[in-house]
Formats: structure tokens, sequence, C-alpha cells
């Protein structure tokens, strides 16, 4: 959206809304009358007297509006923010739950959902009993479960992103993947709810009245509308200045909310503004001290899918400090589950059921969940496939930088800023482009990112799934000389998931082969790659491509 343009709808929304809310906080200084006075006589035309003419009693019925207004919004207003705080959290809770979670919210979503809203209403309110109280509570009850449907779906989609899976690997816990970066995500959703939900509670609010279930001493919006359609103002040409003025003010009411919601969007994706790239500087990279023996061990390793067969079985291979390990194979060889067994971060369908996942010695596999979290991110860490989906489009990558620092070390945010300015320097990227977003970035470029982000907390191991994908040759190459230049100058034990042999060769120590759920051959890079002993080696030793200098002619 042109950002003038925002701008304006900002500035129109908030004007409007404060316009509404002064006429209402106001109403007892700008009524000509006392609502409930007769100042005139009934069905009289607007006038100077009563601008906007008289009811069927005699009221002033601008008296009524103004006064109308405070009532409307204060039970629209509330009820719809209720319904949306309660649907929010059940929408995000069960979305990022899942499980017995999930199942038992949801099914209280579906019940109020097969009720019918206006049945419910009126058992609601008949057994609460008329008042402002009443109208709140049953508004809010009949509509929170649609507000929290639709966020649940909402958020299932966000969990699943690869910057969300990212977060998990680092270890962050469910509270602070939530609050930093589901509800920031969902709140531009949440805007449009509470509006939607501001209209409806309004409408049902007139309802209410009509049935006789609000507060006979306060008159609403609703209320007009309700007195005027059973005083048969419709009938006449009263229903200009009965009925008009307060479906008016109603409208006025719901643009203004959503008129303040497109420039709440805005705001909420920063990644729509330009913003100004100061120089900053970081102090050189850090050498992390190692402990005797592999880094990362896996012993006869067995995963198992839910209602499958085994996707993998024995496999087993070690990864020292300072070593770099091709695993290798064929898409549904198994490789990429072993990483994410290595990472602890199996699907809730996947489950270790034989051999260990050793980390520095500790079993990842028997760790309990909190143990684990805490190990992820901090000794283990996972560099993904996607650099573009593994980071928040809406956060600065200095920004998601310090957060994998501040998630596991209790600094202060300036110590983790100057974190976050020293490992975009050790992975060749200034650090004044720390305030820049991740679609301001190349791909190769997002990839030094998140390999950075892996080393935010000096790991021990370091598990690279497909880094180089989607990348062209040349930037293949950088990305892969740089995880190879930090290995050997940080010490970390490198584990790097590949199908393309041509990718890893050059830089790897020893090389894993995997076919079909197992380990067919594994030794030193030199050995596999001139001197295979597997069929299936040389059959992907014979399927690589690889660029050749054609000799000169003789």
């Amino acid at each position: 959206m042109n950002r003038g343009l925002s701008r304006g709808l900002a500035i129109g929304g908030v004007v409007l809304l404060a316009i509404l809310l002064l006429v209402a906080l106001a109403a007892p200084l700008l009524a000509p009358y006392d609502p409930d006075e007769r100042s005139g006589r009934p069905f009289a035309r607007p006038s100077a007297e009563h601008l906007l003419g008289t009811n069927d009693v005699g009221h002033d019925l601008l008296s009524e509006l103004i006064h109308g207004g405070r009532v409307s919004l204060l039970v629209g207003v509330v009820a719809a923010l209720v319904a949306t705080l309660i649907g929010a959290a059940v929408g995000v809770a069960a979305g990022y739950a899942r499980g017995w979670v999930d199942t038992v919210l949801m099914r209280a979503v579906d019940v109020v959902l097969s009720l019918p809203t206006l049945p419910l209403t009126i058992v609601i309110g008949v057994f609460a009993g008329p008042g402002l109280g009443t109208q709140i509570l049953v508004i809010a009850t009949v509509m929170w479960a649609g507000v929290a449907r639709e966020l649940r779906a909402q958020v299932l989609s966000l969990r699943e992103r690869d910057h969300i899976q990212a977060l998990r690997a680092m270890g962050a816990s469910p509270v602070h993947v939530v609050s930093h970066h589901l509800l920031p995500a969902v709140t531009p959703l949440v805007v449009p709810q509470f509006v939607l939900a501001t209209k409806t509670a309004i409408l049902l609010e007139a309802s209410l009245a009509f049935l006789g279930l609000g507060d006979i001493t306060a008159k609403s919006w609703g209320t007009m509308l309700s007195l005027a359609h059973s005083r048969s103002a419709f009938l006449t040409d009263a229903w200009l200045w009965w009925v008009l003025p307060p479906g008016l003010a109603i409208a006025l009411t719901v643009l203004a909310f959503a008129l303040l919601g497109f420039a709440f969007e805005e705001r909420a994706r920063p990644s729509l503004r330009v913003r100004s790239r100061p120089a900053r500087s970081g102090p050189a990279p850090r050498r992390v001290a190692r402990g005797d023996g592999p880094a990362l061990v896996i012993e006869n390793l067995a995963v198992t899918y839910t209602g499958d067969a085994a996707a993998v079985a024995d496999v087993a291979l070690t990864v020292s400090a300072g070593e770099l390990v091709g695993l290798v194979g064929e898409s549904g060889s198994g490789k990429s589950t072993v990483a994410a067994a290595a990472a602890g971060l199996l699907p809730l369908a996947g489950e270790i059921t034989a051999g260990a996942v050793l980390v520095e010695g500790r079993d990842i596999a028997t760790l309990p969940a909190d143990e684990l979290r805490r190990m992820r991110g901090n000794r283990i860490a996972l560099i993904p496939q996607e650099a573009m989906s593994a980071l928040n489009p809406v956060h600065p990558v200095a920004e998601q930088l310090a957060e994998a620092v501040l998630v596991h070390r209790r600094v202060g945010k300036q110590a983790a800023r100057r974190r976050a300015a020293e490992l975009l320097t050790l992975v060749g990227i200034d650090p004044g482009r720390g305030r820049d977003y991740p679609h301001q970035f190349s791909g190769g470029m997002r990839q030094r990112v998140v390999i950075a982000m892996a080393l935010a907390n000096d790991p021990a191991v370091v598990i690279a799934d497909e880094p180089t994908t989607g990348l062209d040759v040349l930037v293949q190459e950088e990305v892969l000389a740089l995880l190879d230049t930090l290995r050997r100058t940080i010490g970390i034990a490198l584990l790097v998931v590949t199908h393309d042999l041509p990718v890893i060769e050059t830089v790897a120590d020893r090389i894993v082969v995997m076919k079909d759920g197992r380990v067919v051959e594994a030794g030193p890079a030199a050995q596999v790659l001139t001197a295979p002993e597997h069929p299936y080696t040389r059959l992907l030793l014979g399927s690589a491509l690889r660029l050749q200098v054609p000799e000169p002619a003789p």
C-alpha cells in the first residue's frame, strides 16, 4: 500500500474514532436535553429546537443519539475485545500445542459454533438476567469460537514455517516462540477479527435490547433502532431522523476501526518500510574450547514413523571437533531423518526406536524436553535448507541474530547486538547491514546469515541440512568454502547433509553414503570418491555432473 495513502487512512481512522469517543464521553455537556425528558411533542420533525426531531414519546432524538453512543461503544468494544482475546488465546494455544490440547479446545469450539446464535443468545441472556454485563457476557460467549477457529488455522500454518522450526532448533521455549514470533505474526489477523467482532457486537446489542435483555435505564444506538422498529417509525418519514442517525453512527464506528486496522497491518510488517543502515563493528571471532572425543556420535540409530516401516535403521557415524563429514544419499534415503534425529527435531510421527545420538557424551534421545530445548541452538545447531523461509521476514537480521543469543545467554541487549555484529563479520557480511530485512539480501547472503545464527552460541556440533539448495554453482562453492573455513578456524564438528556428491567432495574429510535408510559405505573422502566399494556409491559417482575443461586440440 502507498505509504501516504496508508498514513491518510490511519489519520482518518484515528480522527473519526476520537470524535466518536469524545462525543460519547462529553455526552452530558453536548446533549441539548436529558434523553429521558419529554422535551417536545411526539414525532416532531427536525427543527431548531430539536435538530433530529423527537420520538413517539417526545424525547429529543439527538440527545438519545449522543448518550446512546456511550452504551453502544461500551458494550460493543468491551464484548468484542473479550471475545477476541479469548478466541486468540484458544486459537494460538490449540494451533501451537496440537495433540490433546488442540483436540479438547477445538471440540469446545465446534460445540459453540454448532449452536444457533440467536437461541443461544436468548438462553444465556434469560439465565443471566438483563443488564450491560449480560449483554457483554452473551455477545462474547457466542463470538469467541469463530475467532479461535480462524486463528488456529493460521497458527498451524505458521508453526510449520522454516523460521519457526529454526527457532526450535535454536532451543527457544514455546513461550518465547509464541510471544515473540507467532503473536506478532497473527496480530494483523486479530485486528480485522476485532473489527468484525465490534460490528457484530453492536448489532447483537441491538438484538438483545429488542428482546429486553439490555439495561432498560440506558438507551443505546441498538435500543433506538429497536424502539423505532417497534413504534412503526418505518411507516412514516420519521425513519429519516430516528433510524438513519444511529445506523450511520454504527457504520462510522466500524469504519474507524477498519481504517486503524489497515494502518496497524503496515506497522506490524516493518519490512514494507525502508530504513537506513548505519555502520557498526564487532569484536573478532572466538574459537571455542572442545572436550575430548567426538562431538557427535550416532550409534545404531533406528527411526520409525507412525504406521510406516523403519525410515532409518542401524545408522552409525561420528563427527569430531574440526571435522566435516558429508552425509550423502538420494531423496528418500533417510539422511534428513538422521539430521532431524541428531538435532532432536523429529516430527510428532517420528520416534527413535533404537540406538543413541550423543552430543558431547549426552544422549539427546533420552533428555527431558526442557533439557533438549536448552541444548538446541546451544551445543548443537542446525543450518536449514531454505534461508529465506528460515528467517522471519518481519524482523531485521541483526535482531534475529541477537535473539538467538538471548535465548540461551543472560546478557543485555547491547551485548547481544555486539555479538550479532561479530557473527555477521564472521560470515563475511558488513555489520552495517544488520538492520536490513531478509528480502534485501541475495540467496547466498541469506545463507550466510543462517550460518551465523547457527554459530550464535558457539555450538559444539552444527548440522547443515542441504545448505546449498537453490543456489547457483558459484554461490554453492562460496557457502561450502565458508563452512570449511569456519570448521577449521572455530573447531566445530560439522555434518553436511546433501544429495549432491560434487557439492561435498572438495571439502569433506569423510563421506557417509545412505540408501533406503541404511549406511552402505563410509570412509575418508578420497577413498570413497576414488575407490568406492558399494555399487550404489559407484552409481552416485557416475550420475554426478561435473564441469570439465576440454583439452586443447593437438
